[in-house]
């Protein structure tokens, strides 16, 4: 085969891989999300694995924030769902992800009763006891309100959901400094353990290249900013 004709051939593969993912978003609205909250838009996990964070957050399109109309929790879906089909739900699996020491509740092989964090964001310990005072809280990196303004709404609701239980985008933390960041971008809110930034920011790039997400031009002159103390890292994927 010709050079010519090799690259007509992978033109043809290309093409009709973007027409496959197109089919499946296009389906994602029409499917129960329960059943379905692993499915979202995984052209770019490809991308993440190959670029450093650096790299990959030069290629996010910058847009003005859009307006919050319309946003609510329940247009990224309504309790936590169980993403890997393991049984458990997000919540629990990202605390017994981050957690040590972790005692579960009864004969639950899910349920997480209590616990230990080194808040990454802080470097605190904290103990999580469920039931006790709320000290520790499921932070969304990307927080879903400024997901929203930057392209969210214009996803399907299953993706939505998807996006709000991939573990990508879910670290424990403690509940004053999630409150502390509310929907805040890397623009206006960082982790205070400045060792964690860099892993903080990779995350968060990934996540919105996951999903198709755009960044504000002061976003992305932070995620620059960060990101260039640590120019090898690679984009995460999980």
């Amino acid at each position: 085969m010709s050079r010519r004709q090799s690259g007509i051939v992978a033109l043809g593969v290309a093409a009709a891989l973007v027409l496959g993912i197109g089919v499946a978003h296009a389906r994602d609205a029409s499917v129960d999300p329960a059943a379905i909250v692993d499915i979202g838009p995984v052209a770019s996990d490809l991308t993440t694995s190959t670029l450093t964070a650096l790299a990959l957050a030069r290629t996010l399109p910058i847009k003005g924030r859009a307006p919050k109309t319309g946003y609510t929790r329940a247009q990224f879906g309504t309790g936590w769902k169980d993403p890997d089909h393991n049984g458990c739900d997000a919540r629990n699996d990202a605390l017994r992800r981050y957690l040590t020491k972790v005692v579960m509740r009864g004969s639950s092989r899910c349920v997480v009763y209590s616990g230990t964090l080194v808040d990454p964001y802080s470097g605190a310990a904290i103990r999580f006891v469920r039931g006790g005072a709320r000290v520790i809280d499921i932070d969304h990196m990307v927080a879903l309100s400024d997901a929203w303004q930057k392209g969210a709404q214009k996803l399907p609701y299953a993706t939505r959901v998807a996006l709000a239980n991939d573990p990508l985008n879910l670290q424990p933390t403690s509940s004053h400094l999630n409150g502390q960041k509310s929907d805040g971008d890397a623009a206006t809110w960082l982790p205070p353990m400045k060792s964690y930034r860099c892993t903080y920011v990779a995350r968060q790039v990934a996540v919105k290249a996951k999903y198709h997400l755009w960044v504000t031009s002061a976003e992305r002159a932070a995620f620059v900013r960060i990101l260039s103390n640590c120019p090898t890292l690679r984009a995460p994927t999980r």
